[in-house]
């Protein structure tokens, strides 16, 4: 752990200036030239690595303008400006190593919606899911449909002129463009739509760069229109940058939105959009055909076609079986049961959307009846083994978010060779898509390469991710050669490389695609940007003197992370292969998926941002021949005392200023909630609770740990002791001048006070009994076949008493003989604070107990969610086998056959508002709540909310304490303060119920409570 200490070059010395010239003429946003933000904004969805010299987040157009304006300056000309806005890119399309101006943090509001007329006006920075959350009451909606839809922005799709799903019937970004707002480089604002031949001509003879702009690319049409069109294929995906095919509209219209869509941040700062937008399609269904042979999906597409469906989708074998591995599965495995005797290696999605459902079934009967009608010699030629149907939008929905996640899934491949896009998005017309990826694959075995596909075949679009390992300089080679590979492949076929995903990097094969129209590319780049400044080396450069970027020209990740040791990159594996798909910039409030990014915006609070600057801290202790491994393990022998003044006095110099990247990384690590969304959410399973507790055990073996961490990893430990005088520990905690110094001393404020409950003594009055060796003993085999032993932890033993004795009674109304076993820590607060080996001595003390009681084949289970769930987690990871079996106390009712008490209990509708742990680690759990309840009577539905912003202690840390309300505020607090949900809400997470009691002061029950209330017995 060696202090870093900042180094200025004369590059990073301009854009310093430039960052702070911006500040001193009122730049209203953030600037951010700090390597932390640098390092996270460093990568994309793509393979490369570019370290930015700064990162700024305008606030408005205002500081658009003031951008745009100093860049032109003359000691400033060599500064390089890159629009960002989701950074999902796949080609390195934002990457730069000059200035990125992101645009999504704060310019990410719906300005205006006009129903009658249909359209929307945004800021670039509004993500698509937000928009059509935003258009839904409306019944409208924006119809490119995109896997990334969660967290792309339309600025992002209008600059790379995004498709997706059902672009044959909906088309391109571009065809839903009405007119944009764009900053150009010497500060002007461009209004631009589709313009007469008239009003083109006053556009002509503007003053400056507008006029500039219009008449070059005006000439440039007029001029080489033969040419134009023998150079852009006629394919639903011709996604080619600068699209002058496009300039002229149906009517004859000259519209430079055609240019500016696919542009990839290349002309100018597009910085609000006026939408055309569709109604929703009032009924929905999918048929899902299944395959024995993935090629047979491929060529049945075209006859499917003849069927008219919406749109058609293709995912083969390889990506099915990521996805039943993953979260998404228990939501869509009703709709792909098993065919026996048949494997299934393909699918085709065909999808059919109407206005009324008598239509829709109309034209699943096309479908359906020429389905039904084959013969056996007919299901042999087509490899068709069955289909399904799913039907409404509910349905269909889900299925669609399946194969939304397949592009992420890929990456969750075994081993270090991954799935990475570089060939990814290869056009040809749907007619040879077949016999074109019979070749493409006979390219990649040739290679030896394992891949996996899926796509649009409905546009002659298939995604193909070749598994690489970067890391090995050998096997990075094959980029270079594949590409060459598969561009000659596409134009074997009539097609391109880039059919949807846009140039980035890979620009450099537009001279061979563009042939002589090039140089008329080059012009349209010289009218906007003369001095070739924004986002430079992407699909076009001003003239000659400038080049294009190359496909191995440009750092990658694997060349970064090649340079940390395998037993290090092994030992930190849990962060190590994101791969930059951002599925933790998930938009809507309403998911767990990452709490700390949705409330910061932040994208140092992410799962990618802390991935990213994980790697980073690993690659510079590598660098400087410093082991973290090895650091451990001596830290972990070193008496506590001995490295008391060293980390005091490295404390004294870190509050004096000097510099570490480390302290970058902890602040990213301490924004942590450590509710492990990430780890059932994050398709690479990046398991950012995990990573940094182990960074925090090294960052704080140098220096000083705060007070709370202390208080917080010893809960558990003193709760006992506490509990026998509850007096005591409530007269510190409870008075106002106790938590101000506890809030100042300690960092921790709205301490949990002891309910008073003796357990023993409430135990016994209950009727039951610990769950020790002679207790047990007692038990005659009709008792023990019936018995449940509830594993304790200190959030309800000692905080919610009455929750463990309710759960009891309610066991035993339902003809259960319920034990409680002793109590012992779980450890859970110590890992996420980094103490593991307290952690270590913890488990291993409380696994031996717990496996002691399990041998008696009783059940283990647990009432609190993230607690129990720490036996498969963290438990599983330090202990393996050795790690005991507990249960959800759900899980197991499910299996148990409690109809007979069905009797007992009223009838009545709930609401389920389940723990983030729970829901996210745990998926098929929640649907075991909804069995328990349905089996004794009542109606329960769940609730689609995000984080309650309390997860465990996080929300009772000072530092923490306006966050945590944020985030509650952004889901949690419309529901509980709903009054239709008034006496129907329950809730899994002690969290939770502790946030919704802080906050508003409201109790929420525990299931088994609510159960026990709808007891009549």
């Amino acid at each position: 752990m060696i202090p870093r200490i900042r180094e200025t070059s004369p590059v990073q010395s301009v854009y310093l200036q430039f960052i702070e010239t911006l500040k001193d003429q009122g730049f209203a946003g953030d600037l951010n030239p700090d390597y932390a933000n640098r390092t996270v904004l460093s990568t994309d969805n793509s393979i490369y690595q570019v370290l930015p010299q700064g990162v700024v987040y305008p606030r408005h157009m205002d500081d658009l303008v003031l951008i745009a304006k100093l860049s032109q300056r003359d000691e400033f000309r060599q500064v390089v400006l890159s629009p960002r806005g989701g950074g999902t890119g796949t080609n390195g399309q934002s990457l730069t190593d000059g200035l990125v101006v992101d645009i999504s943090r704060h310019m990410n509001q719906i300005l205006e919606i006009n129903e009658s007329e249909r359209w929307v006006r945004v800021q670039t920075g509004v993500v698509k899911d937000q928009l059509n959350a935003a258009l839904k009451p409306y019944g409208l909606f924006f119809a490119p449909e995109l896997s990334t839809s969660n967290r792309a922005t339309i600025g992002g799709m209008i600059n790379t002129d995004a498709s997706g799903q059902g672009s044959c019937l909906y088309g391109k970004t571009r065809d839903h463009v009405l007119a944009l707002k764009t900053v150009l480089l010497d500060g002007s604002v461009c209004d631009s739509e589709p313009v007469s031949d008239e009003l083109l001509a006053s556009r002509r003879e503007q003053s400056g760069r507008i006029g500039d702009i219009y008449c070059a690319v005006d000439d440039i049409e007029r001029e080489n229109r033969a040419l134009i069109d023998a150079k852009f294929p006629k394919l639903n995906r011709c996604l080619t940058g600068y699209d002058l095919a496009h300039v002229r509209t149906q009517s004859q219209a000259f519209d430079l939105n055609s240019v500016l869509c696919g542009s990839e941040g290349t002309l100018g700062f597009i910085a609000e959009a006026k939408l055309n937008v569709l109604p929703i399609p009032k009924v929905a269904a999918l048929v899902n055909v299944n395959y024995r042979d993935f090629n047979a999906a491929l060529r049945d597409a075209t006859e499917l076609m003849k069927a008219g469906p919406t749109s058609i989708e293709t995912v083969d074998s390889k990506v099915l079986n990521l996805a039943m591995n993953d979260i998404v599965w228990h939501s869509v495995s009703d709709f792909f049961p098993p065919v026996p005797g048949q494997e299934i290696k393909g699918i085709n999605l065909v999808e059919y959307t109407a206005d009324s459902q008598q239509e829709l079934e109309a034209g699943i009967k096309r479908l359906t009846d020429a389905l039904d009608a084959m013969s056996e010699a007919d299901k042999e030629t087509t490899g068709r083994i069955g289909y399904t149907i799913a039907m409404g939008h509910e349905s269909v929905n889900k299925i669609w978010g399946m194969r939304k996640k397949a592009v992420g899934l890929l990456g969750n491949a075994e081993g270090e060779a991954r799935p990475i896009p570089f060939v990814e998005d290869t056009a040809v017309p749907p007619e040879h898509l077949a016999d074109f990826i019979a070749e493409f694959r006979e390219l990649l075995d040739s290679h030896k390469l394992q891949y996996g596909m899926f796509g649009h075949v409905d546009a002659g679009v298939l995604h193909v991710r070749p598994a690489i390992d970067m890391k090995d300089p050998e096997q990075e080679k094959l980029i270079r050669q594949i590409s060459d590979q598969v561009v000659a492949l596409t134009q074997k076929y009539h097609g391109l490389l880039w059919g949807e995903h846009g140039k980035g990097v890979r620009s450099e094969y537009a001279p061979q695609f563009f042939g002589e129209l090039y140089p008329c590319i080059q012009q349209v780049k010289a009218a906007f940007d003369p001095y070739n400044q924004l986002n430079p080396g992407k699909i076009a450069t001003p003239d000659n003197s400038a080049q294009l970027l190359t496909i191995d020209g440009v750092v990658t990740r694997g060349q970064q992370d090649r340079k940390i040791p395998v037993e290090v990159w092994d030992g930190y594996s849990e962060g190590m292969h994101c791969n930059g798909n951002g599925l933790c910039y998930n938009w809507n409030p309403n998911d767990a998926m990452c709490p700390s990014w949705k409330a910061t915006r932040e994208r140092i609070h992410s799962p990618k941002g802390r991935a990213s600057l994980m790697r980073e801290w690993l690659k510079q202790l590598s660098e400087r021949q410093v082991n973290p491994l090895e650091e451990t393990q001596q830290l972990r022998k070193r008496w506590f005392i001995a490295g008391l003044p060293a980390r005091a006095l490295n404390t004294f110099n870190k509050k004096r200023g000097e510099y570490d990247f480390s302290h970058e990384v902890n602040t990213a690590m301490q924004g942590c909630l450590a509710c492990k969304s990430c780890v059932g959410q994050c398709p690479i399973k990046v398991d950012v609770p995990e990573f940094r507790a182990k960074f925090l055990e090294l960052y704080y073996s140098r220096y000083l740990r705060p007070l709370k961490d202390y208080f917080i990893g010893s809960l558990e430990y003193l709760m006992p002791t506490m509990a026998r005088v509850p007096w005591l520990y409530n007269g510190l905690m409870k008075p106002a001048f106790m938590q101000k110094i506890l809030a100042k001393t300690a960092g921790m404020v709205d301490s949990p006070l002891l309910t008073g409950i003796h357990l023993d003594t409430a135990l016994q009055k209950a009727g039951a009994r610990y769950a020790t060796a002679e207790n047990i003993a007692t038990l005659n085999a009709e008792q023990k076949a019936k018995t449940v032993i509830l594993v304790q932890d200190a959030f309800t033993s000692y905080f919610e008493t009455q929750l463990v004795l309710d759960a009891i009674k309610l066991l035993k109304i339902l003809g259960f003989n319920p034990m409680l076993a002793p109590f012992k820590p779980n450890g859970k607060p110590l890992h996420v604070h980094g103490f593991l080996s307290g952690f270590a001595k913890a488990a291993n003390n409380n696994a031996r107990m717990l496996n002691s009681l399990a041998d008696t084949k009783i059940p283990l289970v647990g009432l609190e969610p993230s607690m129990t769930l720490a036996y498969r987690s963290e438990y599983k990871k330090l202990l393996g086998e050795q790690a005991p079996s507990v249960a959800l106390i759900q899980e197991w009712l499910a299996a148990q056959d409690i109809t007979d008490s069905t009797a007992l209990f009223g009838k009545s509708d709930y609401k389920l508002l389940a723990h983030c742990t729970e829901k996210t680690n745990a998926a098929a759990s929640i649907r075991d709540w909804q069995t328990v309840f349905g089996a004794l009577g009542q109606t329960l539905s769940v609730v689609d909310t995000g984080c309650c912003g309390m997860a465990g202690t996080y929300g009772h840390e000072r530092a923490n304490v306006d966050t945590s309300k944020k985030i509650f505020a952004m889901s949690w607090e419309a529901v509980v303060t709903n009054a239709d949900n008034s006496g129907k809400l329950t809730a899994t997470g002690y969290s939770c119920r502790s946030q919704v009691k802080r906050l508003l002061d409201e109790r929420l029950p525990h299931p088994l409570q609510t159960l026990l209330t709808a007891y009549q017995g």
